[in-house]
């Protein structure tokens, strides 16, 4: 009756310990290692070994399926699950362990040393009496890894010693796995010394460290967690162990110059990588003693070797990432069993538990990108420019105090041609990817300008998932140090010299389609401020044209304009900057659309590819094609340019529509404004005979006449228009306002003339002369400077 009773409750507790568990990470993973071992049997689990070790682990899905933990490859067993054995002649382990007091479980589980130290030290009556108890039990192998000199003390002193030490592993209550929290503190049945408990996600659970290695073994009064070292007391925290240990001096007097060492005296779950005073020394002298110097970069140094996690290393069965306290992350992993930090093995000591965190010690010294200086940001890709940047002497410009910006091309931007110029002409280029002011990626916009230290102005284009300055686009990899930022490009940037309409005077290959764009009256177009995108076709797209197929052409400026103005986007649209393999959908100033898209780093065009691309021009950029554009959806309707265009265009099925005309498109999708702004007046005196009138694109002109010896007004009226955007000054945001309107001009005369009007049509004339003749007389009053000489508006003229 008794054993039936044993088994019934043995069986409750199980069944309740399953259904309360289903939430924590040990079993979880538990869970997990009975299912893939459910071939071999009921309440079978799998196991993997690390080779050459005895450390078992019940691993994740990330282990399991590598074959491998920490790096190293790892075989499957297969066990009974904690709780359950085998029974002869059966599949699996059928069969519920036997249930006793907590010191005959010892002796279940294995535990048989501790069992032993339970005995000569007297505790065992306590353990098979009455009460709830959690008994860490250290392993049989855990004793025989215990310092030897620690080992012998115990021993040898098995009342006092030995009694305490086993005291400190238990707990005076029932703790099983799942009620053991992440960040817990439990108070131990030896001097109330704590016991940190910790709960990762990979399923570990360890105790000051120890790794529970075959956790809830029920007992009629209490339950035993097997772990893998002995515990020993805790008591100081990681502000006081740096104090006293002599090989931390360094970190100590760098913790105190920053004002960090405070906080790892304060209650927390910190994990501490200290350097020794060697990995310090191995710096270089002069990075020391200005990291020294510089009370921010020395805090973040400080504390960018500080975790607000408590890391264990046998937690640790792969590579994952930290935020440090310093802000940045840092990725602890494992080799074996070496711990490693960023991917190296520099920890020579760990697992120092203290009161609020664990330390572990490192030679070498860590140093986050927020202390270095700007040109020591660069990486390994970066190397051919930082390595000129220093030989040509602009890495001393560079002041520790300063404010910059590096815009660092990869390595392979730089060609044999580039990296044998003269030194003068690489200098002056290097020069064009150093900006004079502090500018992270968050704070960049479309149509910023960023002045460089060479004094060139590089514009900024914000696509959708790109920023490019100039003709190159940025790669991840942007960082921030002590005295600026380090952005990473494709190519090397080349800041545009020269208008669109010079681009094109200035390359043979361009002159057929620039004596169209003439003879359509489009030069001015290219020529003005502006941001554009213009797909050049060269000569070779016009082989087999005549002289007299050009004369067709230019003759029928409508058909001529619309060609021309398929080629021309209003917009800044830079090759790389698309998304690699998305087709980009740009409408045209002639009104079709453009299909673009970037296949194996080349800009294709409706389909054709672009010889070239990303030539930067002042107005805009230029994408250079082999072939003639034409919109695939209009119609031609003469049969003599159709037979023009079909020598030319061999890609595309051209529309025949007889009759069919080509849209006029009348060149007010570019226009001149004005820009006001507050300064003092300047009166420009006319000759007095003779009334100017301001050119006029868009809109009707007003006007008001008024007899001789009066004066007359002129104005031109438009809606005002109100920009405002932030731009960087000297480092500084500045918000900027700017309005356009249009021209006030005041002029005196007593005689009433007029000149032909540029643009706006005859009407006008017509309208003016009428308005001479008929128009009421109108006295306005003189323009007066006000009191004390104040600022009167000026206008200036902006072409957009």
């Amino acid at each position: 009756m008794k054993i039936f009773f044993l088994f019934t409750f043995s069986t409750f507790l199980l069944s309740a310990f399953e259904q309360a568990t289903a939430s924590a990470h040990y079993d979880k993973i538990l869970t997990h290692s009975r299912i893939r071992a459910r071939d071999q049997g009921p309440n079978v689990c799998a196991l993997q070994q690390v080779m050459g070790t005895k450390k078992k682990y019940f691993s994740t899905c990330r282990n399991w399926y590598q074959g491998a933990i920490c790096g190293k490859k790892a075989t499957v067993l297969y066990e009974c699950c904690p709780g359950y054995m085998k029974m002869d002649g059966t599949r699996g382990c059928p069969a519920v362990a036997p249930i006793d007091h907590v010191y005959g479980t010892l002796g279940i589980v294995g535990a048989t040393s501790t069992q032993q130290y339970s005995d000569i030290s007297k505790l065992r009556e306590e353990i098979e009496g009455r009460g709830s108890f959690t008994f860490f039990a250290p392993s049989n192998e855990a004793w025989e890894q215990l310092n030897s000199e620690i080992h012998r003390n115990l021993v040898d002193n098995v009342n006092i010693e030995l009694y305490n030490a086993l005291h400190h592993h238990m707990v005076n209550k029932r703790m099983l796995t799942k009620d053991l929290k992440n960040g817990m503190t439990l108070v131990s049945m030896y001097n109330d010394q704590k016991l940190l408990i910790n709960h990762y996600p990979n399923g570990v659970v360890t105790v000051n460290c120890a790794r529970i290695i075959h956790g809830n073994q029920i007992a009629t009064n209490g339950v035993v967690h097997v772990i893998d070292r002995v515990l020993t007391a805790v008591g100081n925290t990681i502000q006081d162990f740096i104090e006293v240990e002599d090989d931390l001096s360094s970190l100590r007097a760098a913790a105190i110059t920053s004002d960090v060492l405070d906080i790892l005296g304060r209650p927390g779950h910190y994990t501490l990588f200290a350097p020794t005073n060697e990995a310090f020394e191995r710096l270089p002298r002069g990075v020391l003693e200005r990291i020294m110097g510089d009370k921010v970069a020395s805090e973040a140094l400080v504390k960018f070797h500080i975790l607000n996690t408590l890391q264990c290393s046998e937690a640790i069965t792969g590579g994952a990432v930290y935020e440090t306290l310093e802000g940045n992350t840092v990725e602890v992993g494992c080799d074996g069993e070496s711990l490693t930090v960023n991917g190296v093995k520099m920890v020579k000591r760990k697992d120092i538990v203290t009161s609020n965190g664990v330390i572990h010690l490192i030679d070498e010294v860590l140093i986050p990108d927020s202390a270095k200086q700007v040109i020591e940001l660069g990486g390994a890709q970066q190397t051919t420019f930082t390595d000129l940047v220093a030989q040509l002497g602009l890495a001393s410009s560079l002041r520790p105090e300063g404010q910059y910006t590096l815009l660092a091309p990869l390595n392979g931007a730089f060609s044999d041609d580039t990296l044998r110029m003269d030194q003068r002409l690489l200098k002056t280029i290097l020069q064009n990817h150093i900006i004079k002011v502090k500018v992270g990626l968050n704070e960049l916009y479309n149509g910023q300008e960023l002045e460089t230290i060479g004094g060139k102005l590089l514009r900024v284009f914000v696509y959708r998932t790109a920023v490019c300055i100039e003709n190159s686009c940025m790669v991840r990899g942007s960082k921030e140090g002590r005295n600026g930022f380090i952005h990473i490009f494709r190519q090397i940037i080349n800041p545009a010299e020269k208008t669109l309409h010079e681009m094109l005077r200035n390359d043979k290959r361009f002159s057929v389609f620039l004596s169209l764009v003439k003879a359509a009256d489009l030069d001015d177009v290219l020529s003005r401020p502006g941001e554009w995108t213009l797909f050049v076709p060269t000569n070779d797209a016009f082989k087999g044209l005549t002289d007299d197929d050009k004369d067709i052409l230019i003759r029928d400026k409508n058909a001529l304009r619309n060609i021309l103005l398929y080629h021309l986007t209003q917009g800044v649209f830079i090759g790389s900057g698309f998304e690699p393999g998305v087709t980009n959908i740009l409408k045209t100033i002639q009104g079709g659309k453009l299909y673009l898209k970037t296949v194996n780093d080349t800009l294709l065009v409706n389909e054709l590819k672009s010889r070239e691309s990303d030539l930067m021009a002042t107005n805009g950029v230029i994408h250079v094609i082999d072939k003639l554009l034409y919109p695939a959806d209009l119609p031609v309707g003469n049969d003599q340019l159709l037979t023009i265009l079909k020598k030319l265009i061999k890609y595309i099925q051209i529309k025949f529509v007889r009759d069919s005309t080509f849209k006029e498109i009348p060149l007010t999708f570019y226009k001149i404004n004005i820009i006001e702004s507050n300064v003092q007046p300047i009166i420009r005196k006319e000759d007095p005979s003779i009334t100017q009138l301001t050119k006029l694109i868009e809109g009707e002109p007003e006007f008001k006449i008024v007899r001789e010896g009066e004066t007359i007004t002129k104005v031109i009226h438009g809606e005002p228009i109100i920009k405002t955007y932030t731009k960087i000054i000297d480092g500084r945001p500045v918000e900027v306002t700017e309005k356009k309107v249009t021209e006030e001009r005041i002029i005196q005369g007593p005689e009433i003339k007029y000149t032909r009007i540029t643009a706006g049509g005859s009407d006008n004339e017509e309208k003016l002369k009428k308005l001479l003749e008929e128009a009421p007389v109108r006295r306005v009053q003189p323009t007066r400077r006000t009191q004390g000489g104040a600022a009167r508006r000026r206008t200036r003229l902006a072409y957009s």
